[in-house]
Protein backbone atom coordinates (compact mmCIF):
# COMPACT_ATOMS: atom_id res chain seq x y z
CA UNK A 1 0.00 0.00 0.00
CA UNK A 2 1.53 3.20 -0.74
CA UNK A 3 2.09 5.62 2.04
CA UNK A 4 0.12 8.59 2.13
CA UNK A 5 1.37 11.03 4.95
CA UNK A 6 4.00 10.98 7.62
CA UNK A 7 7.48 11.03 7.81
CA UNK A 8 9.42 8.33 5.90
CA UNK A 9 10.66 5.34 7.14
CA UNK A 10 12.50 2.14 6.03
CA UNK A 11 10.64 -0.01 3.71
CA UNK A 12 8.03 2.42 3.07
CA UNK A 13 6.26 2.25 -0.46
CA UNK A 14 5.46 5.40 -2.11
CA UNK A 15 4.42 7.55 -5.39
CA UNK A 16 7.43 9.83 -6.23
CA UNK A 17 7.48 12.59 -8.78
CA UNK A 18 10.70 13.33 -10.14
CA UNK A 19 11.83 17.00 -10.61
CA UNK A 20 15.14 16.81 -11.04
CA UNK A 21 19.18 15.08 -10.95
CA UNK A 22 21.61 14.69 -8.16
CA UNK A 23 25.11 15.37 -8.54
CA UNK A 24 25.73 11.57 -8.39
CA UNK A 25 22.66 11.28 -11.49
CA UNK A 26 20.27 10.11 -9.46
CA UNK A 27 16.79 11.40 -10.03
CA UNK A 28 15.37 13.53 -6.90
CA UNK A 29 11.89 14.03 -6.05
CA UNK A 30 10.20 15.16 -2.77
CA UNK A 31 7.95 13.88 -0.62
CA UNK A 32 6.28 16.28 2.18
CA UNK A 33 8.78 18.26 1.70
CA UNK A 34 11.54 15.30 1.94
CA UNK A 35 13.87 15.09 -0.56
CA UNK A 36 14.62 11.82 -1.54
CA UNK A 37 16.50 10.41 -4.37
CA UNK A 38 16.28 7.35 -6.61
CA UNK A 39 19.04 5.34 -8.95
CA UNK A 40 18.17 5.09 -12.39
CA UNK A 41 14.79 7.51 -12.12
CA UNK A 42 14.31 10.30 -14.56
CA UNK A 43 13.52 13.51 -14.68
CA UNK A 44 9.74 13.84 -15.31
CA UNK A 45 8.91 10.35 -14.20
CA UNK A 46 6.23 9.51 -11.75
CA UNK A 47 7.44 6.18 -9.88
CA UNK A 48 6.39 3.80 -7.30
CA UNK A 49 9.72 3.67 -5.19
CA UNK A 50 10.68 1.67 -2.02
CA UNK A 51 12.17 3.53 0.65
CA UNK A 52 15.96 1.81 1.50
CA UNK A 53 17.33 4.44 3.77
CA UNK A 54 15.54 7.43 5.74
CA UNK A 55 17.18 10.21 7.40
CA UNK A 56 15.63 13.38 8.90
CA UNK A 57 16.66 15.58 5.98
CA UNK A 58 16.58 13.16 3.12
CA UNK A 59 15.69 9.21 1.56
CA UNK A 60 16.80 7.07 -0.54
CA UNK A 61 14.27 5.62 -2.92
CA UNK A 62 14.82 1.81 -4.39
CA UNK A 63 12.76 2.51 -7.96
CA UNK A 64 10.40 -0.73 -8.41
CA UNK A 65 7.46 0.80 -11.47
CA UNK A 66 7.37 3.29 -13.94
CA UNK A 67 3.81 4.53 -13.71
CA UNK A 68 4.10 7.73 -16.30
CA UNK A 69 7.67 7.70 -17.77
CA UNK A 70 9.72 11.24 -18.39
CA UNK A 71 9.27 12.40 -22.18
CA UNK A 72 13.35 12.09 -21.52
CA UNK A 73 13.14 8.73 -20.69
CA UNK A 74 14.80 5.86 -23.16
CA UNK A 75 15.20 1.82 -22.99
CA UNK A 76 19.22 1.30 -21.46
CA UNK A 77 21.27 -0.36 -23.71
CA UNK A 78 23.44 -2.57 -21.38
CA UNK A 79 22.42 -5.14 -19.28
CA UNK A 80 24.26 -4.02 -16.31
CA UNK A 81 22.54 -0.16 -15.76
CA UNK A 82 22.17 0.75 -13.38
CA UNK A 83 23.39 -2.01 -11.03
CA UNK A 84 27.12 -0.84 -12.23
CA UNK A 85 28.29 2.62 -11.64
CA UNK A 86 30.16 3.27 -14.55
CA UNK A 87 27.42 5.24 -16.68
CA UNK A 88 24.88 7.15 -14.97
CA UNK A 89 22.13 8.59 -17.36
CA UNK A 90 21.57 5.32 -19.85
CA UNK A 91 17.82 5.77 -19.24
CA UNK A 92 17.48 8.81 -20.95
CA UNK A 93 18.40 10.58 -24.45
CA UNK A 94 21.41 12.26 -24.96
CA UNK A 95 20.09 15.48 -26.14
CA UNK A 96 18.63 15.07 -22.54
CA UNK A 97 21.94 14.45 -21.33
CA UNK A 98 23.66 17.79 -22.98
CA UNK A 99 20.94 20.00 -21.62
CA UNK A 100 21.31 18.53 -18.20
CA UNK A 101 25.11 19.31 -18.24
CA UNK A 102 24.31 22.53 -20.20
CA UNK A 103 22.57 23.75 -17.25
CA UNK A 104 24.38 21.64 -14.35
CA UNK A 105 27.44 24.36 -15.77
CA UNK A 106 24.75 27.38 -15.62
CA UNK A 107 23.84 26.52 -12.26
CA UNK A 108 27.26 25.89 -10.64
CA UNK A 109 28.53 29.67 -11.94
CA UNK A 110 25.27 31.30 -10.77
CA UNK A 111 24.72 29.63 -7.77
CA UNK A 112 28.06 28.89 -6.23
CA UNK A 113 30.56 31.36 -8.64
CA UNK A 114 27.67 34.34 -8.68
CA UNK A 115 28.90 34.39 -11.86
CA UNK A 116 26.74 36.38 -14.66
CA UNK A 117 27.80 34.99 -17.52
CA UNK A 118 26.13 32.31 -19.71
CA UNK A 119 28.05 29.74 -20.59
CA UNK A 120 28.12 29.30 -24.31
CA UNK A 121 26.21 25.86 -25.74
CA UNK A 122 27.57 22.60 -24.46
CA UNK A 123 29.48 20.89 -27.32
CA UNK A 124 28.47 17.44 -27.83
CA UNK A 125 29.73 14.48 -29.88
CA UNK A 126 28.33 12.12 -32.47
CA UNK A 127 29.39 9.09 -30.93
CA UNK A 128 28.70 8.74 -27.05
CA UNK A 129 29.67 5.38 -27.23
CA UNK A 130 33.06 3.62 -27.11
CA UNK A 131 34.94 6.87 -26.77
CA UNK A 132 37.05 6.49 -23.58
CA UNK A 133 40.79 5.30 -24.91
CA UNK A 134 41.44 4.44 -20.64
CA UNK A 135 40.12 2.37 -17.98
CA UNK A 136 41.02 0.41 -14.94
CA UNK A 137 38.92 -2.51 -13.94
CA UNK A 138 38.73 -3.06 -10.65
CA UNK A 139 38.65 -7.13 -9.89
CA UNK A 140 37.40 -9.90 -7.91
CA UNK A 141 37.95 -13.87 -8.21
CA UNK A 142 34.59 -15.64 -7.01
CA UNK A 143 33.96 -19.33 -7.61
CA UNK A 144 36.82 -19.33 -9.73
CA UNK A 145 35.89 -17.14 -11.68
CA UNK A 146 37.23 -13.49 -12.48
CA UNK A 147 35.16 -10.34 -12.50
CA UNK A 148 36.49 -7.22 -13.93
CA UNK A 149 34.31 -4.38 -14.30
CA UNK A 150 33.03 -1.13 -12.52
CA UNK A 151 31.68 -0.55 -8.82
CA UNK A 152 28.23 -0.48 -7.93
CA UNK A 153 27.20 2.66 -6.96
CA UNK A 154 28.18 3.68 -3.84
CA UNK A 155 30.22 0.64 -3.41
CA UNK A 156 33.26 -1.23 -3.43
CA UNK A 157 31.10 -4.68 -5.23
CA UNK A 158 32.96 -5.13 -8.39
CA UNK A 159 30.02 -5.41 -11.24
CA UNK A 160 31.20 -7.51 -14.06
CA UNK A 161 31.63 -5.87 -17.74
CA UNK A 162 34.07 -7.10 -20.05
CA UNK A 163 32.45 -5.47 -22.55
CA UNK A 164 31.74 -1.87 -21.09
CA UNK A 165 29.79 0.36 -24.06
CA UNK A 166 32.20 3.24 -23.41
CA UNK A 167 35.37 1.31 -23.81
CA UNK A 168 36.49 0.17 -27.15
CA UNK A 169 36.04 -3.71 -28.12
CA UNK A 170 39.40 -4.74 -27.65
CA UNK A 171 39.43 -4.04 -23.84
CA UNK A 172 36.38 -7.09 -23.93
CA UNK A 173 38.73 -9.37 -25.55
CA UNK A 174 42.24 -8.24 -23.29
CA UNK A 175 40.09 -8.59 -19.77
CA UNK A 176 38.85 -11.97 -21.04
CA UNK A 177 42.54 -12.94 -21.87
CA UNK A 178 43.31 -11.74 -18.58
CA UNK A 179 40.34 -13.58 -17.02
CA UNK A 180 41.28 -17.00 -18.34
CA UNK A 181 45.11 -16.30 -17.24
CA UNK A 182 44.17 -15.75 -13.34
CA UNK A 183 41.28 -18.42 -13.60
CA UNK A 184 44.07 -21.41 -15.09
CA UNK A 185 46.53 -20.40 -12.46
CA UNK A 186 44.46 -19.22 -9.02
CA UNK A 187 45.77 -15.45 -8.98
CA UNK A 188 44.43 -14.21 -5.60
CA UNK A 189 42.73 -10.67 -6.25
CA UNK A 190 43.47 -8.06 -3.98
CA UNK A 191 40.71 -8.13 -0.65
CA UNK A 192 40.65 -4.09 0.56
CA UNK A 193 39.50 -5.25 4.33
CA UNK A 194 42.39 -7.99 4.88
CA UNK A 195 44.99 -6.04 2.33
CA UNK A 196 46.07 -9.35 1.09
CA UNK A 197 45.64 -10.68 -2.45
CA UNK A 198 47.53 -10.06 -5.71
CA UNK A 199 45.92 -8.74 -8.49
CA UNK A 200 43.93 -5.36 -7.68
CA UNK A 201 43.36 -3.74 -11.08
CA UNK A 202 43.29 -4.07 -14.66
CA UNK A 203 44.68 -0.67 -16.47
CA UNK A 204 44.23 -0.33 -20.26
CA UNK A 205 44.90 2.84 -22.65
CA UNK A 206 44.94 3.02 -26.20
CA UNK A 207 45.95 5.75 -28.72
CA UNK A 208 43.30 5.98 -31.12
CA UNK A 209 45.04 8.19 -33.43
CA UNK A 210 48.45 5.50 -33.67
CA UNK A 211 46.04 2.27 -32.66
CA UNK A 212 48.49 1.33 -29.92
CA UNK A 213 47.23 -0.29 -26.53
CA UNK A 214 49.15 -0.40 -23.63
CA UNK A 215 48.05 -3.34 -20.79
CA UNK A 216 48.82 -2.69 -17.28
CA UNK A 217 48.25 -5.37 -14.29
CA UNK A 218 48.01 -3.18 -10.51
CA UNK A 219 48.90 -5.68 -7.78
CA UNK A 220 50.12 -5.88 -4.26
CA UNK A 221 53.37 -7.43 -4.60
CA UNK A 222 56.49 -7.60 -6.68
CA UNK A 223 55.90 -10.28 -9.32
CA UNK A 224 53.19 -11.99 -10.90
CA UNK A 225 52.73 -16.00 -11.76
CA UNK A 226 53.15 -17.35 -15.00
CA UNK A 227 54.29 -13.99 -17.03
CA UNK A 228 55.01 -15.57 -20.14
CA UNK A 229 51.59 -17.21 -20.27
CA UNK A 230 49.84 -13.83 -19.45
CA UNK A 231 52.36 -12.27 -22.95
CA UNK A 232 51.09 -14.81 -24.78
CA UNK A 233 47.28 -14.61 -23.91
CA UNK A 234 47.69 -10.60 -24.56
CA UNK A 235 49.42 -10.53 -27.68
CA UNK A 236 47.41 -13.01 -29.27
CA UNK A 237 43.54 -11.67 -27.89
CA UNK A 238 45.05 -7.92 -29.52
CA UNK A 239 47.38 -7.33 -31.97
CA UNK A 240 47.57 -3.42 -31.11
CA UNK A 241 49.27 -4.65 -27.54
CA UNK A 242 52.46 -2.69 -27.78
CA UNK A 243 53.27 -2.66 -24.16
CA UNK A 244 52.94 -4.40 -21.19
CA UNK A 245 53.64 -3.63 -17.34
CA UNK A 246 53.16 -4.00 -13.95
CA UNK A 247 52.32 -1.19 -11.66
CA UNK A 248 53.55 -1.75 -7.91
CA UNK A 249 50.73 -1.17 -5.22
CA UNK A 250 51.52 -2.65 -1.72
CA UNK A 251 50.06 0.33 -0.17
CA UNK A 252 46.57 -0.52 2.15
CA UNK A 253 44.66 2.37 0.26
CA UNK A 254 41.80 3.13 -2.60
CA UNK A 255 44.48 4.67 -4.65
CA UNK A 256 44.48 2.78 -7.66
CA UNK A 257 48.01 2.96 -9.02
CA UNK A 258 51.04 3.20 -6.89
CA UNK A 259 54.23 4.81 -7.74
CA UNK A 260 56.36 2.23 -9.36
CA UNK A 261 56.06 0.29 -13.00
CA UNK A 262 57.61 -2.37 -14.17
CA UNK A 263 57.90 -3.69 -17.80
CA UNK A 264 56.86 -6.92 -18.88
CA UNK A 265 56.88 -5.92 -22.41
CA UNK A 266 57.64 -3.33 -25.11
CA UNK A 267 59.24 0.05 -24.41
CA UNK A 268 56.76 0.92 -21.36
CA UNK A 269 54.73 3.50 -23.17
CA UNK A 270 52.68 4.13 -25.64
CA UNK A 271 51.96 7.08 -28.47
CA UNK A 272 48.92 9.27 -29.69
CA UNK A 273 48.36 11.48 -31.52
CA UNK A 274 46.05 15.26 -30.84
CA UNK A 275 45.85 18.60 -32.58
CA UNK A 276 48.93 17.84 -34.99
CA UNK A 277 51.21 16.62 -32.19
CA UNK A 278 52.52 13.12 -31.31
CA UNK A 279 52.74 12.47 -27.87
CA UNK A 280 54.25 9.49 -25.48
CA UNK A 281 52.42 8.32 -22.39
CA UNK A 282 53.40 6.29 -19.65
CA UNK A 283 51.26 4.60 -17.06
CA UNK A 284 50.91 7.42 -14.89
CA UNK A 285 50.52 9.94 -17.53
CA UNK A 286 47.08 12.52 -17.92
CA UNK A 287 45.62 11.95 -20.64
CA UNK A 288 42.03 12.81 -21.56
CA UNK A 289 40.23 10.12 -21.99
CA UNK A 290 38.23 11.32 -25.01
CA UNK A 291 40.32 11.87 -27.84
CA UNK A 292 38.15 13.53 -30.17
CA UNK A 293 36.35 15.62 -27.63
CA UNK A 294 39.50 16.56 -26.11
CA UNK A 295 41.01 17.64 -29.31
CA UNK A 296 37.76 20.04 -29.90
CA UNK A 297 38.46 21.49 -26.08
CA UNK A 298 41.95 22.15 -26.51
CA UNK A 299 41.43 23.79 -29.83
CA UNK A 300 39.27 26.41 -28.07
CA UNK A 301 41.78 26.28 -24.81
CA UNK A 302 44.30 27.92 -27.76
CA UNK A 303 42.13 30.28 -29.25
CA UNK A 304 41.86 31.85 -25.77
CA UNK A 305 44.84 31.88 -25.29
CA UNK A 306 46.14 32.90 -28.89
CA UNK A 307 49.15 35.88 -28.94
CA UNK A 308 50.54 35.29 -25.41
CA UNK A 309 54.35 35.95 -24.72
CA UNK A 310 54.66 33.90 -22.51
CA UNK A 311 52.55 30.77 -21.09
CA UNK A 312 52.59 28.97 -17.81
CA UNK A 313 50.80 25.99 -18.24
CA UNK A 314 49.77 24.62 -14.64
CA UNK A 315 48.99 20.49 -14.18
CA UNK A 316 50.23 19.97 -17.23
CA UNK A 317 50.34 16.03 -17.09
CA UNK A 318 52.10 14.72 -20.25
CA UNK A 319 52.15 18.42 -21.65
CA UNK A 320 49.19 17.67 -23.87
CA UNK A 321 47.46 21.09 -23.64
CA UNK A 322 50.83 23.34 -23.47
CA UNK A 323 52.34 21.48 -26.57
CA UNK A 324 49.79 21.87 -28.38
CA UNK A 325 49.80 25.52 -28.05
CA UNK A 326 53.44 25.80 -28.18
CA UNK A 327 53.55 27.45 -32.05
CA UNK A 328 51.56 29.82 -30.72
CA UNK A 329 53.06 31.59 -27.98
CA UNK A 330 56.63 32.65 -27.87
CA UNK A 331 57.47 30.78 -23.98
CA UNK A 332 55.81 27.63 -23.12
CA UNK A 333 56.76 26.40 -19.19
CA UNK A 334 54.78 23.66 -17.90
CA UNK A 335 54.49 22.14 -14.40
CA UNK A 336 53.39 18.71 -13.20
CA UNK A 337 54.33 17.30 -9.33
CA UNK A 338 54.04 13.34 -11.31
CA UNK A 339 58.01 12.93 -12.42
CA UNK A 340 56.86 10.58 -14.61
CA UNK A 341 54.48 13.01 -16.38
CA UNK A 342 57.36 15.53 -16.75
CA UNK A 343 59.36 13.16 -18.11
CA UNK A 344 56.68 12.33 -20.97
CA UNK A 345 56.07 15.81 -21.39
CA UNK A 346 60.08 16.45 -22.00
CA UNK A 347 60.28 13.48 -24.69
CA UNK A 348 56.76 14.91 -26.35
CA UNK A 349 58.85 18.59 -26.65
CA UNK A 350 61.37 16.80 -28.46
CA UNK A 351 59.13 14.55 -30.44
CA UNK A 352 57.44 17.17 -31.84
CA UNK A 353 60.72 19.52 -32.05
CA UNK A 354 59.07 21.91 -29.63
CA UNK A 355 61.95 24.33 -28.51
CA UNK A 356 60.64 27.10 -26.74
CA UNK A 357 59.29 24.53 -23.49
CA UNK A 358 60.35 23.90 -20.48
CA UNK A 359 58.77 21.39 -17.74
CA UNK A 360 59.33 21.81 -14.11
CA UNK A 361 58.55 18.83 -11.52
CA UNK A 362 56.72 20.23 -8.39
CA UNK A 363 53.43 21.21 -6.75
CA UNK A 364 51.86 24.08 -9.07
CA UNK A 365 51.53 26.58 -6.09
CA UNK A 366 55.25 26.05 -4.97
CA UNK A 367 56.31 26.55 -8.83
CA UNK A 368 54.18 29.20 -9.65
CA UNK A 369 55.63 30.77 -6.01
CA UNK A 370 59.33 30.14 -7.24
CA UNK A 371 58.21 31.33 -10.99
CA UNK A 372 57.54 34.81 -9.45
CA UNK A 373 60.44 34.80 -7.12
CA UNK A 374 62.40 34.52 -10.04
CA UNK A 375 60.99 37.04 -12.31
CA UNK A 376 58.93 35.62 -14.85
CA UNK A 377 55.61 36.74 -15.22
CA UNK A 378 53.40 34.90 -17.82
CA UNK A 379 50.63 36.87 -19.23
CA UNK A 380 48.50 33.78 -19.59
CA UNK A 381 47.93 31.24 -17.66
CA UNK A 382 46.55 27.71 -18.47
CA UNK A 383 44.92 25.89 -15.35
CA UNK A 384 43.70 22.04 -15.20
CA UNK A 385 43.68 20.91 -12.27
CA UNK A 386 41.92 18.05 -10.80
CA UNK A 387 38.70 17.54 -9.73
CA UNK A 388 39.31 19.16 -6.37
CA UNK A 389 40.35 22.34 -7.83
CA UNK A 390 43.01 24.95 -7.36
CA UNK A 391 43.83 25.56 -3.39
CA UNK A 392 44.18 28.54 -2.09
CA UNK A 393 47.80 29.38 -2.05
CA UNK A 394 48.33 29.35 -5.60
CA UNK A 395 45.28 31.13 -6.28
CA UNK A 396 47.12 34.19 -3.93
CA UNK A 397 50.27 33.16 -6.23
CA UNK A 398 48.99 34.13 -9.52
CA UNK A 399 47.20 37.14 -7.88
CA UNK A 400 50.62 38.52 -7.00
CA UNK A 401 51.60 37.00 -10.83
CA UNK A 402 48.81 39.00 -12.31
CA UNK A 403 48.68 37.52 -15.91
CA UNK A 404 46.56 39.21 -18.26
CA UNK A 405 44.81 35.87 -18.98
CA UNK A 406 43.56 32.99 -17.39
CA UNK A 407 42.67 30.28 -19.28
CA UNK A 408 41.08 27.74 -16.76
CA UNK A 409 40.20 23.86 -18.22
CA UNK A 410 37.85 21.93 -15.16
CA UNK A 411 36.16 18.94 -15.20
CA UNK A 412 34.02 19.44 -11.91
CA UNK A 413 31.65 22.79 -12.15
CA UNK A 414 31.28 22.97 -8.74
CA UNK A 415 35.00 23.97 -7.91
CA UNK A 416 35.69 25.76 -10.99
CA UNK A 417 32.72 28.20 -9.80
CA UNK A 418 34.24 28.57 -6.54
CA UNK A 419 38.03 29.31 -8.13
CA UNK A 420 36.23 31.86 -10.49
CA UNK A 421 34.72 33.62 -7.67
CA UNK A 422 38.05 33.48 -5.67
CA UNK A 423 39.66 34.62 -8.51
CA UNK A 424 36.96 37.45 -9.36
CA UNK A 425 37.93 38.62 -5.99
CA UNK A 426 41.87 39.39 -7.32
CA UNK A 427 40.47 41.40 -9.93
CA UNK A 428 39.94 38.88 -13.02
CA UNK A 429 36.37 38.25 -14.67
CA UNK A 430 34.90 35.30 -16.44
CA UNK A 431 34.26 36.47 -20.14
CA UNK A 432 33.41 33.30 -21.66
CA UNK A 433 32.56 29.55 -20.65
CA UNK A 434 32.15 26.84 -22.69
CA UNK A 435 31.21 23.31 -21.66
CA UNK A 436 32.08 20.31 -23.60
CA UNK A 437 30.83 16.61 -23.46
CA UNK A 438 34.16 14.76 -22.72
CA UNK A 439 32.13 11.91 -20.61
CA UNK A 440 28.67 10.56 -22.42
CA UNK A 441 26.79 8.90 -20.50
CA UNK A 442 28.28 9.95 -16.72
CA UNK A 443 27.42 12.95 -14.92
CA UNK A 444 31.07 14.36 -15.57
CA UNK A 445 31.14 17.56 -17.92
CA UNK A 446 34.63 19.81 -18.68
CA UNK A 447 34.40 23.55 -18.50
CA UNK A 448 36.50 25.94 -20.57
CA UNK A 449 36.32 29.07 -19.05
CA UNK A 450 38.83 32.24 -20.12
CA UNK A 451 38.95 35.09 -17.56
CA UNK A 452 40.60 38.32 -18.06
CA UNK A 453 41.95 41.01 -15.23
CA UNK A 454 39.40 43.96 -15.34
CA UNK A 455 42.01 46.13 -16.40
CA UNK A 456 42.94 44.78 -18.97
CA UNK A 457 41.40 44.68 -22.64
CA UNK A 458 39.38 41.78 -23.46
CA UNK A 459 39.50 40.22 -27.04
CA UNK A 460 36.60 37.61 -27.86
CA UNK A 461 38.13 34.64 -29.72
CA UNK A 462 35.29 32.89 -31.96
CA UNK A 463 35.72 29.05 -31.31
CA UNK A 464 36.37 27.30 -34.76
CA UNK A 465 36.50 23.42 -34.75
CA UNK A 466 38.54 22.06 -37.59
CA UNK A 467 36.00 19.29 -38.23
CA UNK A 468 32.42 19.01 -38.12
CA UNK A 469 31.64 15.72 -36.82
CA UNK A 470 30.34 17.50 -33.52
CA UNK A 471 27.05 18.16 -32.06
CA UNK A 472 26.65 21.82 -30.80
CA UNK A 473 23.40 21.67 -28.34
CA UNK A 474 21.91 23.61 -25.61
Amino acid sequence: MMKQTGSLQKNDTIELEITGYSSEGSGVGHYNGQAVFVNGAAAGDTAECVVIKAKPNYAVGKLVHILKASQDRVSPDCGAFPRCGGCQYRHISYDAELRLKQQKVADALNRIGHISVVPDPIVGTEAPERYRNKAQYPVCMENGRLSAGFYAPFSHRVIDGKDCLLQPESFGAILRAVARWAEKYKIPTYDESTGKGLLRHVYIRKGFATNETMVCLVINGEKIYQPEALLAALLKADLSVKTVLLNHNTEKTNVILGRRCTVLYGGGYIEDILCGKRFRLSPLSFYQVNHDQAQRLYEKAAGFAAGAKTLLDLYCGAGTIGLTMADKVERLIGVEIVPEAVADAKVNAALNGVTNAEFLCADAAQAAKTLKERGLLPDTVILDPPRKGCDESLIRTLAEMAPKRIVYVSCDPATLARDCARLAEEGYEVKQAVPFDLFPRTVHVETVCLLYHQKKEFISVPYEPKDADYLNKG
